[in-house]
């Protein structure tokens, strides 16, 4: 099996993959239920809580400014996929757009399919997350998000939540699904925080 599918990660690339990770030659999809199948047309993303409210749609997703990124990821079951290829919005272009109070300190991203996961604040705004609705030059699929999903590179990949459609500010923190089913509340690769 680690043959087939995984690889150790070779010397000249082992700065760049976590501790217990195994390089994958695909890119895996991990999904917990069925993958939701979301109109384009219909798509929103909610902001609320400690947060003026505001929706977005597609469109307006699509009206800021668009980027390409290039970043390493990391899942929690122990394989990474280097030089991820995205094209979607930084989140820092995005909150721009977003007005929220001092004292939220968390965030709960809300999905469609009913899935949750927390971020801090000061881990979602950091320059190199974004939302990403395009995977090596082909509109997102939905297996692997789409049409729109975040991405935090510098946590496991259960906080780049799938079919996000909703960012609800919190002042404390509040446990999303997977937090409630034993994993860590930060996620972070290097320090192999998986589980609580």
């Amino acid at each position: 099996m680690l043959g087939k599918f995984f690889k150790k990660p070779d010397a000249e690339q082992s700065d760049r993959v976590p501790p217990g990770q195994y390089l994958t030659k695909g890119f895996p999809v991990l999904t917990y239920g069925n993958t939701p199948r979301i109109d384009i047309e219909q798509w929103q993303l909610r902001v609320w809580g400690l947060a003026k409210p505001v929706t977005f749609s597609l469109s307006d997703l699509m009206a800021m400014p668009q980027n390409n990124f290039t970043a390493d990821f990391h899942c929690v079951t122990r394989w990474s996929k280097l030089d991820v290829q995205w094209t979607g919005v930084k989140i820092t272009d995005f909150m721009r757009h977003v007005e929220f109070d001092p004292k939220a300190i968390y965030i709960m991203e809300h999905c469609y399919g009913g899935y949750t996961t927390n971020i801090p604040v000061a881990d979602f705004l950091r320059a190199e997350n974004f939302f990403a609705h395009t995977l090596f030059g082909e509109p997102l699929p939905a297996e692997h998000g789409g049409p729109l999903r975040l991405v935090v590179p510098h946590l496991y990949a259960w906080k780049s939540a799938k079919w996000i459609n909703g960012l609800e500010f919190l002042e404390r923190e509040e446990s999303g699904f997977w937090e409630r089913n034993g994993y860590h509340h930060r996620g972070e690769p290097w320090a192999e925080e998986r589980y609580s």
